[in-house]
């Protein structure tokens, strides 16, 4: 948003008018040139404002918890992975359909559209052995999609066929610019499908439900409603990944996370 300020000299200093205090009273003809000054004032939305009208609730978790830190879990912490930019094609590929209830990615957005595709990556593979980052995962081509939006933009939970008491997903993680959502209700990855979205500011009172949780031991986390928000876009591009029983899908498939489009 841009404002403008007009800014003029005083009068007491315009060439050809002299400084007295009568002149403070009196009215005088000048052929001085009087000079505009246009100053841009810019200000920036914040993306990580409280989105208003929001509220969350937690989930109990059946046991075991997570088998290491979440900040250190290269399932659970997509930045331990790691991704870079491949040349694939960008938009929606035929293919899949075989499960009618998969999440469907247009309820990402407010509007339920079908984003434009501004890039895609490719994650690394994990190396548990090592517990290290390997090499990126060759097949499928495309395992992260970066789709374009509005800085500020309301990110929202993608609806499913499935429930999980009452609730669409668990927060396995968060951070200041990530989420990780599970359609089951267990503390991993390994069964049901689940969504990374990167470089989204996550809302400032579910990023701390989220860590007061994760600290207490997670024998609970935070659940969502399909279609609440949990974010803002942090700029013009998020990432998001979907994985289903813990392998990297293609999110551009047409079949199965963007059934009708």
């Amino acid at each position: 948003m841009l404002a403008f300020f007009l800014i003029s000299a005083p009068t007491s200093a315009r060439a050809g008018v002299a400084t007295s205090p009568a002149d403070s009273i009196a009215i005088r003809s000048s052929n001085g040139v009087t000079t505009y000054v246009y100053l841009p004032l810019v200000s920036r939305f914040d993306p990580c404002a409280p989105i208003p009208g929001e509220s969350y609730d937690v989930l109990s978790v059946p046991p075991p918890p997570t088998d290491r830190p979440a900040e250190v879990h290269a399932d659970l912490n997509l930045s331990m992975r790691g991704y870079e930019l491949t040349s694939a094609y960008l938009g929606l590929v035929n293919g899949g359909g075989t499960d009618p209830k998969a999440p469907q990615l247009p309820g990402l957005f407010a509007d339920d559209r079908t984003p434009t595709f501004s890039n895609v990556y490719r994650v690394h593979d994990w190396d548990w052995d090592c517990n290290c980052r390997g090499g990126l995962i060759a097949s499928p081509e495309v395992t992260l999609a970066g789709f374009e939006v509005s800085p500020g933009e309301t990110i929202h939970v993608p609806a499913s066929g499935y429930d999980i008491g009452g609730y669409e997903v668990l927060v396995l993680y968060a951070s200041a610019e990530r989420i990780t959502l599970k359609y089951t209700r267990e503390d991993n990855v390994v069964y049901g499908y689940t969504i990374h979205v990167e470089n989204v500011c996550v809302e400032p009172s579910l990023l701390t439900l989220y860590q007061s949780w994760n600290d207490a031991g997670r024998g609970s986390l935070p659940a969502l409603q399909a279609g609440q928000a949990f974010g803002r876009a942090r700029d013009s591009e998020i990432q998001v990944a979907i994985r289903d029983t813990g392998t990297f899908m293609d999110p551009r498939i047409r079949g199965d996370w963007w059934q009708g489009r």
